[in-house]
């Protein structure tokens, strides 16, 4: 009775593994007691795979599993995925040797496919003696005979080529490879495929998709979806397994989705591809119950995969005045009016949120002296958004730009001839800079004073520093610290005027010339 039990649970389980709310499953009737697999499409109506069982090379067999070579065959595709009327394909591109893998341009007038290295009735091999697998392109001419047979340049004798696949736009080639500077055994690699028929540099598509172990047969959907089939991942349920990737706006794989149940078995499941714009398709797979070594099976995709998806807002925070990047600024994420995370900018002035996708948000920015900026923001699919925030300063006449320095919007601290005492008329304007260091609290300035050119220059020099720094004392006794404040003395060195020496001016015009002035230091902090 145990054993009865413990059968009836397996087989509950092995039920229950074989369903599944993504996929529904067929063994189709064309498959035999050899290979039959990797189905490609020609057009909506015919289908062409590679078949040992059906070839008039039966009695040549394969050294690899005993079975005769792969050969190229044709059906029509039924609505039920049935692949009926099989025929060879024939024509230049099927030989006594593997052909396999075909990917067609949407045009119908080119094919890649894979083949051993065998090529004008040439038969190469390796420095080892061992005849590899490599990619080749065909063309179909006005009679719709496939000719023009030609190996793609980035094969070589010494590793293999194969599993070719084309994005959507068809500008570049997915393929597989063993070539040095492989991860694992065999990686998944693309090209580009220029406009004048030549090829790129291929790229391995990286460790984000790529392990120790084998990744075969890539196919990409209309959405540039990459489906492949891997041994190489922890997650897997047996031996080679269907996988599911994309890419994010960064140019980034997410990490691989295993198709699970039914498409995945204990066995190797292979050579998944998809009809163009529609839910069905067909992969291959050497499980139990087949009717063969490998069987083709098609199957319909009841629900997409789904990948989790997140998305990243991030920029920078500048002034409007002048495009200088703006750290420490408060900026607030808000979603249905609810603040979900606010972060002070870096000293870079960056900001970054994780959100996600195809939602709708807003970014308030805030930062003293600058009007405060909102922007509403909807995500997309996955990957990075950049949005750039650029603040206006507050509108305010404190200040004023003179040529190249910010400086204290106030009327200039004149001094009697030869003196350095504060005088009362000036006061009001020693007042005025009081209260806007104090609204402005970050702020740092530099008191420059200015003499007349009469008088010795030295004499002029040192005079100047007690006006700067009797300016200073001012100030600071009246609370604002003496770290916010460099008084400096220019002498004579900097006259509004003519009036240098051995030029007669008035008593007005020298003057002018006996003035304190209040520069900022750090302008950027009042958005300057």
């Amino acid at each position: 009775m145990k054993k009865l039990i413990i059968l009836s649970f397996l087989f509950s389980y092995a039920f229950i593994c074989g369903q599944n709310e993504n996929y529904s499953i067929t063994n189709l009737d064309v498959n035999k007691k050899f290979q039959d697999f990797g189905v490609a499409y020609f057009g909506d109506s015919t289908a062409i795979f590679s078949s040992a069982g059906k070839t008039v090379f039966m009695k040549r067999v394969w050294s690899g599993n005993h079975e005769p070579f792969l050969s190229l065959f044709q059906g029509t595709l039924t609505t039920d995925g049935q692949i009926v009327n099989v025929k060879p394909f024939g024509g230049e591109i099927d030989t006594k040797y593997h052909e396999s893998n075909l990917v067609f341009t949407k045009d119908k007038k080119t094919v890649y496919f894979s083949r051993n290295n065998y090529n004008h009735k040439k038969y190469k091999t390796n420095k080892n003696g061992v005849n590899l697998i490599q990619l080749y392109k065909a063309e179909i001419n006005e009679k719709g005979v496939w000719t023009n047979v030609v190996k793609l340049p980035f094969n070589s004798d010494e590793f293999n080529t194969g599993h070719p696949a084309l994005n959507s736009d068809e500008t570049e080639l997915y393929f597989i490879s063993d070539m040095p500077g492989s991860y694992g055994e065999t990686d998944i690699y693309k090209v580009s495929i220029n406009a004048d028929g030549g090829y790129g540099t291929p790229i391995n598509l990286g460790n984000s998709i790529n392990t120790s172990k084998k990744e075969m047969f890539p196919f990409l959907d209309e959405n540039n979806v990459l489906y492949f089939s891997s041994d190489g991942y922890t997650n897997s349920k047996g031996k080679l397994d269907v996988y599911v990737s994309k890419l994010n706006r960064k140019g980034e794989f997410y990490t691989p989705i295993n198709l699970g149940f039914p498409i995945n078995s204990i066995a190797d499941d292979f050579a998944f591809v998809k009809q163009r714009g529609k839910n069905t398709g067909h992969f291959s797979s050497n499980r139990i119950n087949g009717k063969g070594n490998d069987d083709i099976y098609a199957f319909k995709e009841l629900k997409a995969p789904y990948f989790d998806c997140s998305e990243t807002i991030e920029g920078v925070v500048i002034s409007s005045k002048n495009n200088k990047i703006l750290p420490a600024t408060n900026v607030v994420l808000y979603h249905n009016n609810k603040e979900l995370a606010s972060m002070l900018t870096d000293k870079e002035g960056r900001y970054k949120f994780s959100v996600q996708c195809k939602s709708n948000y807003k970014i308030v920015a805030s930062k003293k002296y600058f009007d405060e900026k909102r922007i509403e923001i909807a995500t997309e699919n996955d990957g990075v958004l950049e949005v750039d925030l650029a603040l206006n300063p507050e509108k305010n006449d404190h200040f004023i730009r003179v040529k190249d320095a910010v400086m204290l919007n106030i009327a200039p601290i004149y001094f009697d001839l030869g003196k350095a005492t504060i005088k009362p008329v000036s006061e009001k304007e020693l007042e005025t800079v009081v209260a806007i260091m104090n609204k402005f609290p970050e702020i740092i300035i530099q008191i420059r004073a200015h003499t007349d050119s009469r008088g010795n220059d030295d004499f002029n020099f040192k005079l100047s520093e007690k006006r700067a720094n009797a300016t200073m004392n001012w100030i600071v006794n009246k609370g604002i610290h003496k770290d916010r404040i460099l008084a400096v003395g220019f002498g004579e060195e900097q006259l509004v005027n003519d009036c240098k020496n051995g030029v007669k001016c008035s008593e007005k015009e020298h003057a002018n010339n006996r003035r304190t002035e209040f520069v900022i230091l750090n302008p950027v902090v009042i958005g300057h």
